[in-house]
């Protein structure tokens, strides 16, 4: 299983991800919160998956994190916790 990839990501990935952040208005410190757990190098299956913090979810696929949802929407795949 891989880990999630932090660099040399995707400028279309990188693209979507700042629109949505700005879209669904999460916060520095919601972000801050996101890059903690980003820190502690976390695993995550080859498919989809997503991980809910405190007002906002992220969804991913396999090591890249595809995009932000706000509270609200649902998420599909495998939750992290």
């Amino acid at each position: 299983m891989p880990k999630i990839r932090r660099r040399k990501l995707p400028e279309q990935i990188v693209a979507h991800l700042i629109k949505r952040v700005r879209q669904r208005e999460i916060t520095s410190a919601q972000l801050q919160e996101f890059s903690d757990w980003l820190a502690t190098e976390p695993i995550v299956p080859d498919g989809d998956w997503y991980k809910r913090f405190q007002g906002f979810t992220i969804c991913g696929e396999g090591e890249l994190v595809k995009t932000f949802l706000a509270a609200g929407q649902l998420p599909h795949g495998v939750e992290m916790f």
